[in-house]
């Protein structure tokens, strides 16, 4: 698999064929702001459909009202968020429902990247 990777202040993005690998970093409150800087980066990336995956292996939170937003993406398909922490799935079932496309929530990142493929294969 073909990687780019793109750091920002606040995150590392690594970018695939059909989706992009999100880390947040620690302690950081994912914004408006946030949002839009990675909103330019991905559109910059993406001109075709794609997946967001957000490995969260850090703790930081995020302002749902960023994913109005985020869901009229032009080529966005699906959100998926990889975590084997308890909070950070609840968090997450919360955020699912601010959403306006396939969210999904994950344990392992191999089970979201297969997700991510299937729903681009289908798509």
């Amino acid at each position: 698999m073909q990687e780019t990777v793109v750091k920002l202040k606040f995150c590392t993005l690594s970018f695939y064929d059909r989706f992009v690998i999100a880390k947040i970093n620690e302690g950081v409150h994912l914004d408006h702001l946030h949002n839009e800087a990675l909103i330019e980066v991905i559109e910059n990336h993406f001109s075709k459909p794609f997946v967001y995956i957000t490995q969260r292996v850090n703790s930081y939170s995020v302002d749902p009202s960023v994913y109005p937003r985020a869901t009229k993406v032009e080529y966005l398909k699906g959100f998926a968020v990889v975590s084997d922490k308890y909070q950070a799935k609840i968090n997450a079932q919360i955020e699912q429902m601010f959403f306006g496309k396939p969210f999904e929530i994950f344990t392992k990142l191999d089970d979201a990247i297969k997700w991510a493929n299937d729903i681009i294969t289908e798509g």
